[in-house]
């Protein structure tokens, strides 16, 4: 080992950059959560807890962007199903 090092010429980062549409960012979850995932990855046999991160988050945006219809629909048989049960009652 030398006892000085030059690094004049470094640069600071990712040696390689991103490919992907991923953007690197710093995020602050709640602990236990992170424990949660990371257990998961883990009870997996490997993986990513970044990756299983992204999928939860992307299954949430998918199930909140349904078309209005569809969602007017699903509120209408879900009140139906109320009166009808309060008629029974």
């Amino acid at each position: 080992m030398r006892k000085q090092y030059d690094f004049s010429k470094g640069t600071r980062g990712a040696i390689v950059a991103s490919q992907g549409k991923k953007a690197r960012i710093t995020i602050r979850i709640d602990a236990g959560l992170l424990d949660w995932f990371r257990a998961q990855v883990e009870r997996a046999g490997g993986g990513n807890y970044q990756t299983l991160i992204n999928d939860a988050l992307k299954a949430h945006v998918a199930a909140h962007q349904q078309p209005l219809e569809k969602v007017l629909r699903r509120i209408v048989r879900e009140e139906l199903k109320r009166a009808n049960a309060a008629k029974a009652a």
